[in-house]
């Protein structure tokens, strides 16, 4: 079992709640960050900064965590919610004793392009890409068929 660092202070209650079950789940496989990022979508430092309360996780973290352990997703993504809207948006503060620093020393941003949010208006753009594809199926299928209905000549 992992020996786990305290969280940071400025997480709030519920974000705390997810984290501990996170890592109580994560405890629960036996299996250590690298063979966790082995068998997820997820990079051992992610996981790491997910873990150490310093970085919100996904969505889909969570989801993969629970599929990697063999458990109901329902009470951990219920979690997830109530922690995203809690969490602390912005630059996570490093917890004391564990750098962010790389191989050689230049920092690593606690960032990742996984948990990026979406830029305002995308979901718009995705539906408004939706229909104009499906209109232009639609007119593409008329033509078709209007071209091979024979002629009515009289």
């Amino acid at each position: 079992m992992t020996r786990w660092r305290p969280l940071p202070d400025v997480l709030p209650r519920e974000a705390r709640h997810l984290v501990e079950q996170l890592r109580d789940l994560k405890d629960r496989t036996g299996l250590s960050l690298a063979e966790l990022a082995r068998r997820t979508a997820y990079s051992k430092s992610s996981w790491q900064r997910y873990l150490s309360g310093t970085k919100q996780p996904p969505r889909g973290a969570v989801q993969a965590l629970c599929r990697v352990a063999g458990a109901d997703q329902a009470r951990l993504l219920a979690l997830w919610e109530l922690a995203h809207s809690t969490w602390p948006h912005g630059a996570a503060a490093p917890v004391a004793g564990m750098p962010f620093a790389g191989a050689r020393g230049a920092a690593v941003p606690t960032g990742s392009p996984e948990a990026a949010p979406l830029p305002p208006g995308t979901e718009y753009r995705r539906w408004r890409t939706a229909a104009l594809v499906a209109f232009a199926v639609i007119v593409l299928l008329a033509a078709g068929l209007l071209w091979a209905l024979p002629e009515g000549g009289g």
